[in-house]
């Protein structure tokens, strides 16, 4: 076996990889897709279980799905790169995406309502209201000012010892309404001063980390 594939199986799913044994519904395909762009990029394993043996796939079958899920269901079209790999005889495909500037990008869902999807940890799951605000602000955002009140510099004094801090706990501690808090936290996320993240379906606010 390949040691590049042996290891991409060994890392087991998580947020940039994803197994899928085989493709019987595009429109799934497509969720797994846009989730990976509209989050750090990843690659589908097309070809491997869940518990990461290979079964293999019908490599033109296969692609055209994933072609379909990228051209027809996602809006905006999600690139993709593949490379067909031989492994014992058996053919998977590496699907791979790049994180994306066009956030966001949407799939439909079960019922066909198109939704924006994000990846945590090993699953898609739809993006909240306050992430769509982010990349709304990141997309078409000016100059932004923001003069560091009290509300401000309390938020980084605390973030500067604690993990996070939701939005609710932003509004208590700044003494400020909630949708004062959001938008002090969107903004400053859009800044690059802040990270925003999904915990447990709740939104999560911490310190950008150095790079």
């Amino acid at each position: 076996m390949s040691r590049y594939i042996a290891g991409l199986i060994s890392q087991g799913e998580g947020l940039t990889l994803d197994f899928k044994h085989s493709i019987t519904d595009s429109r799934k395909i497509a969720r797994s897709l846009v989730a990976f762009a509209n989050t750090a990029g990843g690659t589908l394993l097309i070809g491997v279980k869940d518990n990461g043996n290979i079964t293999g796939v019908n490599t033109d079958e296969e692609y055209y799905m994933v072609e379909a899920a990228s051209q027809l269901y996602c809006k905006p079209e999600v690139p993709f790169e593949v490379v067909k790999w031989e492994i014992n005889g058996k053919t998977l495909l590496e699907v791979k995406v790049k994180p994306s500037r066009r956030k966001p990008h949407k799939a439909p869902d079960k019922t066909g309502v198109y939704k924006a999807y994000i990846r945590v940890n090993d699953e898609n799951v739809v993006a909240s209201p306050v992430q769509i605000k982010i990349w709304k602000a990141e997309k078409y955002r000016k100059p932004i000012n923001i003069l560091f009140g009290e509300p401000e510099n309390a938020l980084i004094d605390y973030l500067k010892s604690h993990q996070t801090i939701t939005i609710e706990h932003f509004s208590r501690l700044g003494f400020i309404s909630v949708s004062e808090a959001e938008k002090i936290l969107i903004n400053l996320t859009a800044m690059g001063l802040i990270e925003y993240s999904n915990l447990n379906n709740e939104d999560h606010f911490s310190l950008r980390s150095p790079e």
